[in-house]
């Protein structure tokens, strides 16, 4: 779709998802230039490089935005990230996939708005070379098949006039266009308060260490305190209430993680080269402080209650969902199934874990394992190397006799040279 075709199609109002940087405010301004009223959306996800959305606001505005609104989203995105944590859903790298969770999250935000608005076209500006463009669009039309999708980055003619950040840079300065530009001409940055992704500019010149990128929620482990810190989360049916003791809400939780996590830096200067959904490599530096450090204590807890078979159904389903969030289909049947059989495991996950934070790490530091504070762990004393507990080691010799079979088998059909 390009813009003479919503033209063409007697379109006069376009409703933006925005961010405030540079691709917003040139195509609110692009759009302004083409005739057609722009309504400007940022979803607060309590981004931590803006100190106050109402800036983001007001460079929408001076872009050319008929209207810019600033919708509420912290509670939506902390219950999607949590979901992402009790999935453990990382792609490659290992990474938490924090910018693709909070598409969907965005889009549902907005939507109600444009509706209210009488606005059918939503338009984002997420490159024709990336992921977001999928997540944006493929959430718009299942939470709201009316609405169409315009992406100026498919838009030809816009693709013609700025083939480039540089060309875009320029373009905000001839036409006095409010941005960041010291900022935005390294590296671009995606916020929300699960993580930051730093990906094109300077990033894309592998020959170039990415140390020249300034940490938004945190430091880089290097320059982390040489002090470790022990910290205690409280877990109760897969959600976080209590942090070193203090009860806190889903979105204090995730704040308060960061702040601790980011001193050490925790979760900061993640690189990944990964492969996207389009069939390109991007290179990428990724932080989400909160996210590690929760995630990891999500996982030690786990290691207590999953037996063998539940650990690989686990490992499973949070490939699965991994996979499903970085392609943008959190809302189909995959996804949505993969985590309501996710909910028995969930539902068991309560306890207490403190872990060790140091220079960029998370090492467990200990439990409380006892069937109040840990009720559905299975370990037990039964495999101490002391004498106590019900195993009884005689009792594994017909246990090997049994496995040595097929063992046997194996060596006297397959492998005979090995025993000559």
């Amino acid at each position: 779709m390009n813009w003479r075709e919503l033209k063409d199609g007697n379109i006069t109002q376009v409703a933006g998802a925005v961010s405030g940087g540079l691709d917003s405010c040139t195509v609110a301004h692009w759009l302004n230039s083409k005739g057609f009223s722009v309504h400007c959306y940022t979803v607060d996800l309590g981004q931590p490089d803006e100190e106050n959305l109402d800036a983001v606001k007001y460079r929408m505005l001076g872009s050319g935005a008929e209207r810019a609104h600033i919708i509420a989203g912290q509670e939506a995105l902390a219950e999607a990230g949590l979901k992402v944590i009790q999935s453990q859903a990382r792609y490659e790298g290992g990474y938490w996939n924090t910018t693709g969770i909070a598409r969907p999250i965005t889009v549902g935000a907005i939507l109600p708005e444009m509706r209210a608005a009488d606005i059918g076209v939503l338009f984002h500006g997420a490159t024709g070379r990336g992921n977001d463009q999928v997540r944006m669009q493929l959430a718009a039309n299942t939470m709201d098949p009316s609405v169409s999708v315009y992406a100026p980055w498919r838009d030809p003619e816009f693709v013609e006039q700025f083939p480039g950040r540089q060309q875009m840079l320029d373009y905000c300065e001839e036409n006095g266009i409010p941005i960041r530009p010291s900022r935005e001409a390294r590296y671009s940055t995606d916020a929300n308060f699960l993580g930051l992704t730093h990906e094109a500019g300077d990033l894309e010149d592998v020959t170039i260490s990415p140390i020249f990128v300034e940490p938004g929620m945190g430091v880089w482990p290097w320059d982390a305190p040489d002090q470790a810190e022990i910290v205690t989360i409280r877990w109760e049916e897969g959600v976080p209430v209590a942090l070193d003791g203090d009860a806190l809400s889903l979105v204090e939780m995730f704040q308060q993680a960061n702040r601790i996590a980011g001193i050490h830096g925790v979760g900061i200067g993640t690189h990944v080269v990964e492969n996207r959904f389009v069939g390109v490599k991007s290179r990428g530096i990724y932080e989400s402080p909160a996210m590690e450090l929760l995630g990891r204590s999500y996982e030690y807890l786990m290691q207590f209650i999953l037996d063998r078979r539940a650990r690989e159904l686990f490992d499973y389903l949070s490939s699965v969902i991994s996979l499903q969030i970085y392609q943008g289909y959190w809302m189909d049947l995959a996804t949505t199934s993969a985590l309501a059989a996710l909910e028995p495991m969930t539902r068991l996950a309560t306890g207490t874990i403190s872990v060790r934070l140091y220079k960029g790490s998370v090492f467990f530091d200990t439990a409380e394992d006892t069937p109040d504070a840990m009720p559905h762990s299975l370990y037990t004393d039964d495999s101490s190397m002391e004498a106590m507990g019900t195993y009884d080691h005689s009792d594994a010799e017909g246990f090997l006799k049994v496995l040595g079979i097929s063992s046997k088998n194996v060596g006297t059909r397959q492998y005979p040279h090995l025993s000559r």
